[in-house]
Formats: C-alpha cells, structure tokens, sequence
C-alpha cells in the first residue's frame, strides 16, 4: 500500500474536490469521524456538515500555514477489499499516524481502475496546537507496512508506477471532463519519464492521445510563451477546444516544461541515466526487412513507442523512440547518426540508399562512450527551447550549414577573381 499525504490551506478545495467525485457517481462516502452528523445518510448536506465540523479547529489555529490534511491511502490494483475494510484500513492509518481523534471524513474513490480512498482531516488540534509531523515519511512507510501485513495486502515495490500506472493511459474525449484526463496523464507523464527536448516530450504525450503546442505573442510591448493541451484521437486530430497550461498546473507551462529539461539534460550529462535501448532498435531496423509497419510491431514487442514526423510529401525529418520500460525518451539522432530522421528516410522511402544493416551487436561496446554529435545535440536541446516538434533533426541542420558554408565560399572566391 502507498500512502500520500498532502497538505494545503483550503478545507473547501480538498472537501469540494471529493464531493464532485462524489457527484458524479465516482466516489463515495465510507466513513467520517467526529462530524457533526452521520455523514453517509446525509450526502446532500456533506459540504456544509464537513465545513461546520472542522470550523472550531480551523478558528483556533495559531501559525499553522497548511493545515488541512488530504491524504490517499492507495492498495495494489490486485487487493480486494470491501468497503468496512476500506474504512477500518483509514482508521487504523489516521489513528497510527496521531490523527485519531480529528474530525476526518473518509472517500472511496472508483474512478481509476485501483480502488482507493481519500481522507481529508486537519493537523491542528482543538486548542490550535499542531500536530507534529515530525520523521512523518518514516512513521507512514511504516504504518503501511503493518497494514499490509494486518488486511493482508500486497507489498508495493515500485511506489512511483503503482501510483503512476492507472493514469498512464491514452486519453478518451468521450469520458468527458477534459481537462482533469490531460492534467492526469500530464501529473503521471512527467513524474515518471525523462526527455531532454520539448519535441521529445511532445512526441511522449502523443503516445496517450494529447498534443501540446507552445503559444508564442505580445502583450502591450511585452513578449510571453506559452503552452497549450490539447486532446486527439488515435490519429493525432485534435477533438476538443485547447486547454491553457495554467488550468492544469504552473509546472506544465513554458517555465516549468523549460527547468524540467534542464535538470534530465544535466543528469544525463552526469551520466546519471543513459539510453538502453540501442541494441533493441538495431534489431528491429535488422528484422524489419525495410517495412515501417514491421518495424513499429518489433519495437511495440519491446515496450518501445516510436513516432515518425514527415511533411506533406511524406518524408520522414523526424523520429523520437519512447522507451515505456525505462521510461525514457530520446531522439533518433541521439542514439546515434543511423538512427537519425535521415537514416529512417533511406530506410523506408529510399531503401536502394541504405546500407545492408550490420549485426546490432557492435553497439554493444559504445554505450558507455557518447558520441560528440550525441553530446553536441544535448547542449543544442539545453540552449534552445524550441516547442515546434516539426523542427528538423540535428543532422540535417548541420548538413544545411554545410551548404550555406559552401554557398558564401564560392561567391567570395568569385569576387576575388
């Protein structure tokens, strides 16, 4: 079991947050303590009940700055539990962690494919004293540990994907209520991978059926950048009106998406995280037989998405592979120059161009060692910010400085003679 506890300022945020689940039909109250009023017959007047309950708690708070509790106690997706166990398991964690005896109100949410519930409480006592929360983490992990142990649960191994993992889906505009799918997938996306470009990220969430696109304008002489989300189908058209980046969170707008890339870039120059799936690529680029919808299968077999740019002519200027196994994505280029957009363009639409692809084993030897294209494309992605995911791959703007080069050499050496 994974326990996540939140702490914020407003009761009505997290108490109306849970309601509308409520609402909807998407949750429902199992449980309550010390309310004013038997919560579960009452549904109509919770909000009201569960504001006046906290009220005398919330007027004797001192200097507390957050003292509102939401907390998700989150079972593995293969635990069966009924609802008086649901509700005996958040009893026994508010009474383990020394929120016994506040007011809290128990949810049971249904909305994703693990059963979880939703506690919202206060730490601040009746007299406004604080309930420390001191070694908090420490004294959580390991309530959870003796609740498994006790209803006889799953232990979580990976605490990061078992949260992560029911939201880690395409996006369906048919469920309705846009914006909290993509700010859910969004929350999961980037927690959980590591991309170091902005078309890397956007090529990752076209994966679960969303486009993001950066905004670029001026208002009254002062330039803003900006970024909107947008809902597809499974062909990459857009079905619903874009959504502003600040209605889901301030981390997904142009300076959140901008320091998250600077931070994988410098730990992937730290060497922190490296590609692992070059020889798996190889393979598929060697099985394929030259067919694009053969190599996609291979790659697919592997837990490796790849997504394909090319312009109205069909050629391919752009390839991103998503490593869903290790979560990380990478652009073609920086696997290495035959995995570059070019490569996949003599591979699939100039195939008497391409080379006979050697045994993928030689790849073996080079991952420890980065190649300097590889290197120069990493600073090139942390120095420049650009949004536009039909940008042209690193090897053919080096190729088209090439050409210029050679343009203004031959025109110099004209005027000299």
């Amino acid at each position: 079991m994974v326990a996540k506890i939140n702490r914020g300022a407003s009761l009505y945020g997290a108490v109306a947050y849970n309601q509308q689940k409520v609402d909807d039909a998407a949750a429902r109250i199992i449980a309550g303590n010390r309310m004013m009023t038997d919560l579960t017959g009452n549904p109509h007047n919770v909000m009201q009940q569960t504001l006046w309950a906290f009220e005398s708690y919330l007027a004797a708070n001192r200097n507390t700055e957050k003292p509102v509790l939401h907390i998700s106690l989150n079972p593995s997706v293969d635990d069966r539990l009924t609802d008086g166990q649901f509700a005996e398991l958040a009893r026994e964690y508010m009474r383990k962690m020394g929120y016994g005896d506040q007011p809290y109100i128990v949810y049971l949410h249904e909305d994703i494919g693990r059963r979880h519930v939703h506690i919202v409480s206060t730490c601040v006592k009746e007299n406004g004293e604080k309930i420390s929360d001191a070694y908090e983490w420490n004294r959580s992990m390991k309530a959870c540990r003796e609740l498994e142990s006790r209803f006889g649960l799953k232990p979580v191994a990976d605490k990061r994907n078992e949260l992560l993992e029911p939201y880690l889906k395409k996006a369906d505009y048919r469920d309705g209520d846009v914006k909290r799918q993509a700010g859910n997938i969004l929350k999961s996306v980037f927690t959980a991978y590591r991309f170091q470009t902005f078309g890397e990220y956007s090529a990752l969430l076209s994966c679960f059926n969303i486009e993001a696109k950066q905004v670029r304008g001026d208002f009254e002489g002062t330039p803003y950048n900006g970024i909107v989300y947008t809902l597809t189908d499974d062909s990459g058209r857009p079905v619903c009106t874009p959504i502003k980046s600040s209605l889901i969170g301030k981390r997904f707008g142009y300076e959140g998406i901008e320091k998250r890339i600077a931070a994988n870039v410098r730990d992937f120059r730290n060497r922190k995280w490296q590609p692992k799936i070059r020889d798996d690529v190889a393979l598929a680029v060697h099985g394929c037989r030259r067919n694009r919808e053969d190599f996609v299968r291979l790659l697919g077999e592997k837990g490796i998405d790849v997504v394909f740019r090319e312009n109205e002519e069909g050629r391919i200027y752009g390839v991103t592979f998503i490593d869903h196994r290790n979560r990380e994505v990478y652009n073609g280029s920086r696997l290495g120059k035959e995995f570059s957009a070019n490569a996949f363009e003599q591979l699939f639409n100039r195939p008497q161009e391409f080379p006979e692809p050697e045994f993928p084993g030689q790849y073996a030897g080079e991952r420890e060692n980065l190649s300097d294209s590889m290197e120069s494309a990493i600073e090139q992605a942390f120095g420049i910010f650009s949004p536009d995911i039909n940008g042209p791959d690193p090897q053919e703007e080096a190729l088209a400085r090439r050409l210029q080069r050679k343009k203004k050499k031959k025109r110099r050496s004209r005027g000299i003679s």
